[in-house]
């Protein structure tokens, strides 16, 4: 299976899309990464999520990404008895407080202690994402009384900011630690971070990660914007969350970060995706708006690595048709002669190493000549990212030996993931290259590929050897070379 386009796209499963058949079509309709929500659903339920992409993976013969989301020290309120939720109208009093009960019309629990100790009356509260507003106007160290400023449905677990408080929070909480290490032994290939803050947050992140998994920052916090190269320097990919970034700060703000966020991201080739709200409309709508389009689209053209659906796979009623009508979003775009101008106009990428000179050589060759796809030979996938910041024109195919790898390259740009034997000699690169651009569609036996691999194989940060070969494999065995 070949994807008619180089973003990607990560689709969140939850209670619309918890059986095979229905993540077997979203990938199908275009889903490259699937996103394990941690703050909903327990241990026994993620591991069957689990189980079932790993089963269709190699019912497909595809690799497929798992990117499983910490929670992180977001707040959130417990549960309500009216499986529903309740409806808030402006005006009305509502209570949070520390009692476990089940919540209703006039109270719910906010098991975070913290929060009460720093609240002060006259401070403001905002529920899911901002669209309920409540102002305190009695607290103590257990409770907040609350006069409902603007209503709103609210439900379970719903998100709970306080935009005027400093909240001192740890980075990973105890909920945190143990879902991470449930994760990482369970063998998912990507971390998503929540509210990240600063670089320590990443570190420490790392040092119970132990290589396992790569790392995400999600940036939803103005301490994160501030702090952004330092956090993007010691992590493997980044999350504009633009749900609780649009809550933290006015909204007016959110456009120009999210494009900066993504040049800086692309300028060190990285992986960047783009996510929150994309098609909400699509929760109870088989059609999304214009707009959600067209906010998909400008990602797109921002040279994002991936876009994601968030309840409108994970909750929604059509989350095959969210899938699809993002993958059709993303075609159209990139067919566009405006997206290559766009792409090439904002390409900036520097040129320290071996590796960066011999990438820019393959996109260069590649553009330059009548060439079908670069094929980058890579062990921890650093080449082929590297290729993939680049944006060339032609397709790129990562190959590698390890599993683990071409998983976690379906999340990164333009990357067509395969997983192949180990090679001992650059000549047998070149064939398995060949056979893939093959295999996949890429190339005919009549067209030439570009080559890049490192010598000695099997070694990390190695690139240092590029080939323009022919995809016939006898031209390849009778040219003499090794």
């Amino acid at each position: 299976m070949r994807r008619m386009r180089s973003v990607k796209v990560v689709a969140t499963l939850g209670p619309a899309s918890e059986t095979y058949e229905v993540i077997r079509g979203l990938f199908e309709a275009g889903a490259d990464v699937f996103r394990l929500n941690m703050s909903h659903g327990d241990h026994e339920e993620i591991h069957k999520k689990h189980r079932m992409i790993r089963d269709i993976e190699q019912d497909l013969g595809r690799p497929i990404g798992i990117l499983a989301d910490l929670q992180g020290p977001k707040l959130r309120c417990g549960v309500f008895s009216n499986g529903d939720g309740e409806e808030l109208t402006a005006g009305a009093s509502f209570r949070f407080d520390l009692d476990k009960a089940a919540g209703d019309k006039t109270r719910v629990c906010l098991p975070h202690r913290e929060i009460f100790e720093a609240l002060e009356v006259g401070s403001t509260l905002l529920v899911n994402d901002g669209k309920i507003r409540l102002n305190v106007t009695e607290c103590s160290s257990d409770y907040a009384a609350c006069k409902v400023e603007v209503g709103g449905t609210i439900s379970d677990r719903k998100g709970v900011n306080v935009p005027d408080v400093v909240l001192p929070l740890a980075a990973l909480s105890t909920k945190d630690r143990a879902d991470l290490e449930f994760v990482c032994d369970l063998g998912v290939d990507w971390l998503a971070l929540s509210f990240v803050q600063r670089p320590e947050d990443v570190l420490e992140a790392r040092a119970l990660a132990k290589d396992r998994a790569k790392l995400i920052s999600k940036i939803e916090k103005p301490a994160a914007v501030q702090a952004f190269d330092e956090i993007l320097a010691v992590s493997d990919g980044i999350m504009v969350a633009r749900g609780d970034l649009g809550v933290e700060l006015p909204v007016s703000q959110v456009p120009p970060i999210q494009k900066r966020l993504v040049r800086r991201c692309r300028h060190l080739g990285k992986p960047v995706i783009v996510a929150t709200q994309m098609m909400e409309s699509m929760i109870t709508a088989p059609v999304p708006t214009r707009a959600e389009v067209s906010d998909v689209a400008a990602a797109i053209y921002e040279g994002a690595d991936a876009v994601m659906l968030s309840a409108e796979s994970a909750a929604g009623d059509y989350p095959i048709e969210a899938v699809k009508t993002m993958n059709d979003v993303a075609e159209e775009v990139e067919i566009d002669p405006t997206f290559r101008q766009i792409i090439e106009a904002s390409r900036s990428a520097s040129r320290d190493s071996v590796a960066d000179a011999i990438t820019v050589a393959a996109r260069e060759v590649a553009e330059t000549t009548d060439i079908k796809a670069i094929c980058c030979f890579t062990h921890s996938g650093t080449t082929a990212m590297l290729a993939a910041r680049e944006r060339p024109q032609v397709p790129i195919i990562a190959l590698t030996p390890l599993s683990k790898t071409a998983r976690c390259m379906t999340l990164v740009w333009g990357l067509h993931s395969v997983q192949t034997s180990k090679v001992g000699r650059f000549k047998m690169a070149v064939v398995g290259a060949a056979r893939a651009a093959r295999d996949y569609g890429f190339a005919t036996e009549e067209d030439k590929i570009v080559v890049t691999a490192g010598i000695p194989f099997n070694q990390p940060g190695s690139t240092n050897i590029l080939r323009v070969a022919p995809v016939q494999e006898k031209l390849i065995f009778g040219n003499g070379e090794d």
